[in-house]
């Protein structure tokens, strides 16, 4: 059963899905950083962080599901909500990516996979949640080729193509 190894049930899961849309949908809404607090409770961390010349607030919070991930949601200096994924947990170690082998489902995150291929190029997604990366990297031969990674909540999902 979907959902079993979870310890909730599928039907279980829908609730929880319905009442966070009705959430987030609702025309009292609260912003999204408490909203983010009011579900998660209070991040594991906050830091400032830097992107180019930008700087944002960085929530961390742990996922029970994966412990060497965290659910990163970054804020703009008005409280809007710029990005939120899952990153690796700081101080854990990711996986060795040299090949396109080494590229499984539910293994790496979009920064792993953009640093291990760099250059990478940030690519549009099919939804706010979905990432695309395009790189090159090697095959296992050594061959060189051209790849497009796929990425949900800031995991990879898939490689849409190896050329």
């Amino acid at each position: 059963m979907p959902g079993a190894s979870w310890g909730v049930s599928l039907a279980d899961m829908r609730e929880a899905n319905r009442r966070w849309q009705a959430m987030v949908r609702s025309p009292r809404a609260r912003g999204a950083a408490s909203r983010y607090r009011s579900v998660l409770g209070t991040p594991e961390s906050t830091t400032v962080r830097r992107i180019g010349d930008l700087e944002c607030e960085a929530l961390l919070w742990p996922v029970p599901l994966w412990p060497d991930l965290r659910f990163e949601v970054l804020l703009a200096p008005n409280g809007a909500v710029w990005n939120e994924w899952l990153i690796r947990a700081p101080g854990a170690p990711g996986p060795a990516l040299r090949t396109v082998e080494d590229l499984r489902p539910w293994s790496c995150t979009v920064d792993e996979v953009a640093r291990a291929f760099a250059p990478a190029r940030p690519m549009e997604g099919t939804a706010p949640t979905r990432w695309r990366l395009g790189f090159t990297a090697p095959d296992k031969d050594g061959a060189r080729r051209r790849a497009v990674a796929e990425f949900t909540w800031g995991l990879l999902q898939r490689l849409t193509s190896v050329e």
